[in-house]
């Protein structure tokens, strides 16, 4: 096959196109307009050009950052099918699971969430989004890893166990039990990823309700109001619990400022077309994001469209409902779940007014 460069295409479009003769003057085409026509497709073609080298490059970013998220295989994420419970008929509900993890031995690696022992893989944090099956709104769900929960076979522990007992598939198990709810996608990101993603964003902007020094991690120092945290910075504010009188609830509610700034900035990132600064940043979230087989690029360009498209009200966030902390049995210091609302979220949950639920019982976050 013979290629034509873009000097044989111009040469053609020009004989085709600028050369014909007039019907209507025997003299034939002006030069005026022959070169008026020349003119125009070769602005067609520079923008042809410019058009083809935008795909190029964007179809280089997403491929680049695609390869970098591990993916792991069905079996290795989710329970067995028996005894999960059942998505809804008609217009079901996404659910996805998004854990961030911590360990010893290095976060995010594809092994260590299969093995809850060895590594000492934790599911640091917790949280449920649920995005409605008819696209009348979303909720995110955080759950406290110090919850006191039932764990299949395993009788009743902190939430967070789970992924040490069980790696991800009882994770999902015991989050799919105590919500009622089957887990459609799971995603996996490590804590220290926060620290990349928000480097590679140029910042993030977080909201704290006052100003504190980090205990966790010394030498940072936050105020109250905006911050602009990156690099260590931001892992320190997310990762930070003991210099709050409600440790682990204000770091919780801190993870979702910080995700809610990161999608933020994300968005700025994209309006502006800086192709660098995504690339950077989609990248150094993909290299610390583990997901289930179903989540392809077209499956997060649907979910992501739909959820751009929700008005500000018709989206909400909050902690799952407790009444405070307690002692169980055995002399841990855990979290008690409010098992009366919890059952109403659950009903909630499966009727589609999670929004209406969060808002009538004044849930911390919901109006954000």
């Amino acid at each position: 096959m013979t290629l034509l460069t873009a000097h044989d295409a111009l040469s053609a479009i020009e004989q085709r196109f600028g050369d014909r003769q007039s019907t209507h003057s025997p003299g034939g085409v002006p030069a005026r307009r022959r070169r008026t026509w020349r003119a125009v497709w070769v602005t067609l073609a520079v923008l042809a050009a410019l058009l083809l080298a935008a795909v190029v490059l964007v179809w280089f970013l997403v491929g680049s950052v695609v390869s970098a998220v591990t993916v792991l295989p069905d079996d290795e994420i989710f329970p067995a099918a028996s005894g999960r419970p059942s998505a809804a008929a008609v217009a079901p509900d996404t659910n996805i699971l998004i854990l961030g993890t911590d360990s010893r031995a290095g976060l995010g690696d594809a092994e260590d969430l299969q093995d809850g022992t060895a590594t000492g893989q934790r599911s640091d944090t917790m949280m449920l989004v649920n995005i409605a099956g008819d696209g009348s709104g979303a909720a995110v769900i955080s759950l406290m890893r110090d919850s006191w929960v039932s764990i299949p076979g395993h009788g009743e522990a902190k939430l967070n166990a789970a992924m040490s007992w069980g790696g991800l598939p009882l994770a999902v198990e015991t989050v799919e039990s105590l919500l009622g709810q089957r887990i459609d996608h799971v995603a996996v990101v490590d804590f220290e990823g926060f620290a990349d993603i928000s480097e590679a964003l140029g910042g993030v902007p977080v909201e704290s309700p006052i100003a504190f020094d980090s205990l966790n991690m010394k030498g940072y120092s936050f105020t109250h109001g905006e911050n602009i945290v990156e690099g260590d910075r931001a892992l320190a504010f997310v990762r930070e619990r003991y210099a709050f009188a409600d440790g682990d609830y204000q770091r919780v509610r801190n993870q979702r400022s910080f995700l809610e700034g990161a999608f933020s900035r994300l968005r700025d990132v994209s309006g502006r077309f800086d192709a660098l600064r995504l690339n950077a940043a989609l990248r150094a979230t993909a290299s610390h994001l583990t997901v289930d087989a179903g989540v392809t690029l077209p499956w997060m360009v649907e979910v992501g469209t739909a959820v751009a498209q929700l008005p500000d009200d018709r989206i909400v966030s909050f902690t799952l409902p407790t009444t405070g902390t307690g002692t169980s049995a055995d002399g841990q210091s855990i979290v008690v779940v409010d098992d009366a609302l919890t059952a109403q979220l659950v009903e909630q949950l499966s009727s589609g007014d999670v929004i209406g639920f969060a808002r009538d019982n004044q849930l911390t976050g919901a109006d954000s």
